[in-house]
């Protein structure tokens, strides 16, 4: 593979953060084609709502990539840094140039390999969770809020109606929260929202272990230190265990000098 086609490390981050930033890229670009295949206000209330969320998500992304590129002209220039910007903007038309972080995700996987892939993922079990359940929340949040306005929209005595009230319900309920302001009626309605309690209490409580695992885990400074010693350090540690040999041989044949030999006395 040519150094122009090969991704360097700077470029491509983390294995399980590429995926994550990749498959938000494929669900902005589905929401864009049903933006436009379907004519429905609540559902353009939904989708522009997670647009939002999404091009913030993708705004910290291309300031990330940035900020850690080796050079910056080179990563918006050639890497793509620009279509990455212009992605990032919350407009539908932009969405489009999303397909070139699905491109930087397919020069990973060619990369390194599906094994690399897997070990990387193995490897960083922590951070590979934590993405698995952002982006768990985000597409409950998106596909929660669209069927439950599928359920409850048009049932006798319904207060979920719009897409706002969809989203708020999904968020509160998804949180833990529950303010009880907005409810479902139906008993389909009430299965799903116990299905996004679950889930809920899933993500925060994951969360919540991964924060505490993240400040009492050892720093990796002091991982590194205690690891396996490197061949200098073997050679270093043979050198001066020969000196410790050379100075005991020292002393055993001093004190044969010293010390009487057998009949020497009397």
């Amino acid at each position: 593979m040519d150094d122009d086609a090969r991704p360097n490390d700077n470029e491509l981050k983390d294995t399980g953060y590429e995926i994550f930033v990749a498959i938000l890229s494929v669900l902005s670009i589905v929401n864009l084609v049903l933006l436009y295949a379907i004519q429905d206000a609540n559902l353009d209330t939904v989708l522009t709502a997670m647009n939002v969320l999404v091009s913030v998500i993708f705004l910290g992304d291309f300031t990330y990539r940035l900020l850690t590129a080796n050079s910056k002209s080179t990563y918006f220039l050639r890497q793509f840094g620009w279509a990455d910007l212009l992605a990032s903007l919350p407009f539908a038309q932009a969405k489009i140039l999303r397909v070139f972080r699905l491109v930087r995700v397919f020069r990973l996987l060619r990369a390194n390999g599906t094994k690399r892939i897997v070990r990387s993922l193995v490897d960083n079990r922590a951070g590979s969770a934590l993405l698995s359940l952002l982006l768990m929340g985000i597409l409950v949040l998106e596909l929660g809020s669209l069927e439950m306005l599928n359920i409850e929209q048009y049932a006798p005595g319904a207060n979920i109606t719009t897409g706002s009230d969809a989203l708020w319900y999904v968020i509160v309920t998804i949180s833990t929260v529950g303010y009880g302001d907005t409810y479902p009626v139906t008993n389909g309605g009430r299965f799903f929202g116990a299905v996004i309690i679950i889930i809920g209490v899933g993500i925060f409580g994951t969360f919540t272990g991964y924060l505490a695992n993240l400040f009492l885990s050892p720093s990796k400074t002091s991982a590194t230190t205690d690891g396996p010693d490197t061949p200098g350090d073997l050679r270093a540690k043979f050198t001066e265990l020969q000196t410790l040999m050379a100075q005991q041989q020292a002393a055993i044949d001093e004190l044969d000098v010293l010390l009487p030999t057998d009949g020497s006395s009397g």
